[in-house]
């Protein structure tokens, strides 16, 4: 293997993840502003002058391009699995900002827009240049945000243009504010799983071999943290995996 990578003429590193997740442009690059609460799906890519708040997610597939302009996305945020969020500069000079709170349905579009706190844009949906979703609204799934187009605060929109469809009821607001609240600890979930290297993923599937075949009546394996333990011995009326003749080299091996 060592002589055949020697002549290889293109170098290829064998990854776990072998995707690009940050990308800079002209010396820009990503900022993440707290990456151990934060969330970035291994085939997501965000390029450029983006910024990712605190808490925030951005799922499977999903493209976040800042080359040209500014991407800015709050805290607690979603954006969802094929989701593309992207800038204007050619035709118009507008950045786009997500809010705080906001959850942004698998398969939409914010092209150059403004989507304020605590608001949900459905699946399939559109929100094009210049246009303003405000805060506590709901774009219904599939609809299109025209540009230059201002969403009030509160209202629930939908349809190819979109038209107010009703105000957000009590129940709206709940649903936004667990929506993206059930996110936020989805998100650490996938975090753990994506951050395993091969060691572990090996380890995680010994592990499930061992209880799909173990009998629920058969000795159990040690989970190290056994709240009848004595002594590092084990639970009594069990059978003891460690010698009892000096029990405080049990208590050693626990450590």
């Amino acid at each position: 293997d060592s002589m055949g990578a020697s002549i290889e003429v293109a170098k290829y590193t064998e990854r776990l993840v072998p995707s690009t997740r940050i990308v800079s442009v002209n010396s820009t690059a990503p900022q993440i502003l707290n990456p151990s609460t934060s969330f970035i799906a291994p085939s997501a890519n965000l390029i450029g002058d983006v910024t990712l708040g605190t808490n925030s997610s951005v799922w499977y597939g999903a493209t976040i391009r800042g080359d040209g302009n500014k991407v800015t996305i709050g805290e607690n945020t979603n954006i969802g699995d094929r989701v593309v969020v992207h800038i204007a500069k050619i035709q118009g000079d507008s950045p786009t900002v997500i809010g705080d709170g906001v959850s942004v349905k698998a398969g939409a579009i914010v092209h150059a827009a403004t989507v304020k706190d605590c608001a949900i844009v459905g699946s399939g949906a559109h929100i094009l240049d210049g246009a303003v979703v405000g805060s506590n609204s709901i774009i219904e799934a599939g609809a299109i945000v025209s540009p230059g187009t201002k969403v009030p605060d509160g209202e629930v929109w939908g349809g190819a243009p979109a038209k107010m469809v009703r105000k957000v009821t009590k129940e709206d607001i709940e649903s936004i504010t667990d929506s993206a609240g059930d996110m936020v600890e989805l998100a650490a979930l996938h975090a753990e799983e994506c951050e395993k290297d091969y060691a572990a993923l090996a380890k995680d599937e010994e592990e499930w071999e061992d209880r799909m075949e173990r009998a629920d009546d058969y000795w159990k394996k040690d989970s190290g943290s056994d709240a009848d333990d004595v002594l590092g011995q084990g639970a009594p009326g069990r059978i003891f995996d460690n010698t009892l003749a000096n029990p405080e080299e049990g208590l050693k091996r626990k450590e």
